[in-house]
């Protein structure tokens, strides 16, 4: 609903009543039209609109779809904020110009007569809610922010942004809005956004973007509301070619997995890149050295070279029989055509799909010289002669990915062959299998071996690319990792989402330019977020002083919390009395509490817990408010967040990994997912890294 800028919103309470209770007869009446909204696509009748079962079909998911997007959300509010302009957006502003009112929320909800009750936080409209200031207030005089408990509204608070004489203060809202306890999965922050992530957020879909963000800068919620926008601003264009987002494990992806349909938005696909890869089965597991040789994308050319190692030049005439005529093919002629399809760098299975085309080519031409006038079918009936295809079979035979790869691990000299210069004897000796596997069925595929797959898969015919990828935790992906996410947007965009401090892998990225040259993407903009909005100022703090180990190069993240947050270290006897207590204390405290443990001690600590009678799940399985405590091991703990975490004997999560500095990355994570508090119980020493 627009109004003039010097009025309360108009609603159906009396001029007299306060702004508190006008603002709630505005939500109470946004409510019915949304309730309206949803009624009307509820009793569309498609009976006579649609010429046959499939258009009905088409036609009966786009309407399940809207009624899902319409639904209200009883415990999320219809709109967090409100701008008062001086002057009608769009319009002159003349001196004595009457300005709008407009409501911000999630989604767009009209009254009877089409006009806005509440305008999408996405519309170019709410844009001045996240970027005004009073430096530059847009145009806006008043921004009001409403504070909800639960679905209702309890308060409000205004910014004068145009009076000169009112000071800038810092929202008292919005900070309860950031610390405000959560159960369950990852929530929107779409009334929380500032206005450094705005900008990512609304960043155009031409360009890619990296983001390196350190804990609780919202890299994670700026990704996914990056995607919302996109979906707004370019939804056809996005509707025809698609849209993805990538998390490092199905935990994570169960995570974070409403927050796109608490904004609308119920058709963005979601997967691990192990999903995208799933070629074969995964039974198998590399050793560290393994996995980084098989993730080095020097593997790319070796696969190339193998691949086309199949090509051979021809060595006999072709004899097109036709009725009573022969055409002869010479050699010389067929290795100008091989050859010329190589140097076109074209994938191979297009390449050999060409190949008997081009080889009819040139008997049509000894047709048409011979006086013949043959048309296309006659060059197809050429292409599918027996000799054609004998021909093609012999010089450019089909190739199965997986067996190319089977044969690369399996054979020395074959592997030698196509290695050389590229890989060395003893990285060489690293990817071959002490057992080679007779079959693809039989071999036990490692999650390395099947991006090798899906590298060779690519070489042999193109994948599919999508209009937007957005790519989270991307720190821990290896070069053919991101080779493999690369084919999936090579004519379409990319969102980079990570923290180089937090790279828990053997082959972690070592810089974002070089990830994003493998990537595809070395044109993107690399945007850094330094400013923490979840972790508190004292755990942020204490965590910190491992960066100087693991990535002395990055900006430390300064938190902007009033509230410095819970933080203790105890020292505990031996066994797990000590860290039954600190959950026990902190599950008295409202909101998630978080068990992080090196992975070893897990079984024993759940086994305590279970002994203990207290209640708890694993991640990736939803927390309620009668079980708020999650078990997690530390190797699953990034991208989660909680608001009080127990930490179990930091030096065993740094000995749980195979060096020290991945170890302290380990451990980086689990001292960040804390949003209100954190407890770190220890029986023997801390890392010195911590003093």
């Amino acid at each position: 609903m627009s109004t003039p800028a010097h009025d309360d919103p108009l609603s159906d309470a009396p001029l007299s009543a306060d702004p508190l209770s006008r603002e709630r007869s505005h939500l109470a009446a946004s409510r019915s039209a949304l309730r309206a909204m949803r009624e009307d696509v509820e009793s569309l009748d498609i009976a006579d609109v649609t010429a046959n079962w499939v258009n009905a079909a088409v036609l009966e998911k786009q309407i399940e779809d809207r009624i899902k997007a319409l639904a209200d959300l009883s415990e999320t509010p219809l709109f967090f904020g409100r701008l008062d302009y001086l002057h009608a957006p769009g319009a002159e502003q003349a001196e004595g110009g009457e300005g709008e009112l407009f409501y911000v929320g999630r989604r767009h909800v009209h009254d009877t007569d089409g006009d806005p009750m509440v305008v999408d936080w996405r519309a170019p409209v709410s844009q001045p809610f996240y970027r005004a200031s009073k430096k530059d207030p847009q145009d806006i005089s008043l921004r009001r922010r409403f504070g909800y408990t639960g679905g209702d509204l309890t308060a409000y608070e205004d910014e004068h942004l145009s009076d000169p004489a009112e000071a800038a203060v810092t929202s008292k809202l919005l900070q309860q809005e950031i610390e405000r306890p959560r159960v369950g999965p990852m929530r929107d922050i779409v009334a929380t956004i500032q206005p450094e992530q705005d900008e990512i957020v609304r960043a155009g879909l031409s360009g890619s973007v990296c983001v390196q963000g350190g804990p609780g800068t919202g890299k994670t919620a700026v990704g996914l509301h990056r995607v919302a926008y996109l979906l707004y601003a370019h939804r056809e264009r996005l509707a025809r070619t698609g849209t993805l987002v990538i998390g490092p494990n199905r935990s994570f992806l169960h995570y974070i997995e409403q927050v796109l349909p608490a904004l609308g938005e119920l058709a963005v696909r979601q997967a691990t890149v192990d999903d995208l890869v799933a070629h074969v089965e995964v039974r198998g597991a590399d050793e560290a050295a393994t996995a980084v040789v098989k993730g080095d994308a020097r593997m790319a050319e070796v696969l190339r070279r193998a691949l086309y190692s199949h090509v051979a030049m021809p060595t006999e005439e072709i004899v097109v029989v036709r009725g009573s005529r022969r055409w002869r093919v010479p050699v010389y002629e067929l290795e100008e055509i091989v050859r010329e399809l190589l140097a076109r760098d074209i994938r191979y299975g297009a390449a050999r799909e060409a190949l008997p085309q081009r080889i009819a080519h040139a008997v049509l031409v000894q047709m048409e010289r011979a006086g013949e006038a043959p048309d296309d079918r006659v060059q197809n009936t050429v292409a599918r002669n027996a000799a054609v295809k004998a021909a093609v079979k012999a010089v450019w035979p089909q190739v199965d990915p997986a067996k190319l790869v089977l044969r690369l691990l399996s054979d020395a000299d074959f592997l030698a062959e196509h290695a050389e210069g590229v890989l060395d004897a003893d990285e060489q000796k690293a990817v071959l299998w002490v057992r080679p596997a007779r079959s693809v069925k039989s071999a036990r595929w490692s999650p390395a071996d099947t991006v090798l797959i899906d590298e060779a898969t690519d070489l042999v015919e193109r994948t599919h690319s999508l209009g937007h990828v957005v790519l989270d935790e991307a720190q821990d992906l290896s070069p053919m990792q991101y080779r493999a996410v690369g084919r999936r947007c090579t004519t379409g965009s990319a969102t980079v989402l990570g923290d180089l401090a937090q790279g828990t892998t053997p082959w972690a990225t070592r810089s974002w330019s070089e990830a994003l040259s493998h990537l595809g993407k070395g044109e993107a903009v690399v945007e850094e977020l330094t400013a923490g909005f979840r972790v508190p100022t004292d755990v942020i703090a204490y965590a910190s002083r491992l960066l100087p180990h693991i990535a002395p190069g990055l900006t430390p993240v300064a938190s902007i919390r009033e509230n410095p947050g819970f933080f203790e270290i105890r020292a505990a006897d031996a066994g797990t009395a000590g860290v039954l207590a600190a959950c026990r204390e902190l599950l008295e405290r409202e909101g998630s509490v978080g068990l992080i443990a090196a992975d070893a001690r897990v079984p024993e600590l759940a086994a305590a817990l279970e002994a203990a009678g207290i209640g708890h799940v694993g991640p990736g399985e939803e927390n309620t408010p009668a079980v708020r405590l999650t078990l997690v091991p530390a190797s699953l703990a990034k991208g989660l967040e909680y608001d009080y975490v127990v930490l179990d004997e930091p030096r065993a999560v740094v000995d749980g990994e195979p060096d020290e500095r991945t170890g302290l990355r380990r451990l980086y994570v689990a001292l960040t997912r804390a949003v209100s508090g954190l407890v770190v119980t220890h029986a023997t020493g801390l890392p010195p890294q911590l003093d």
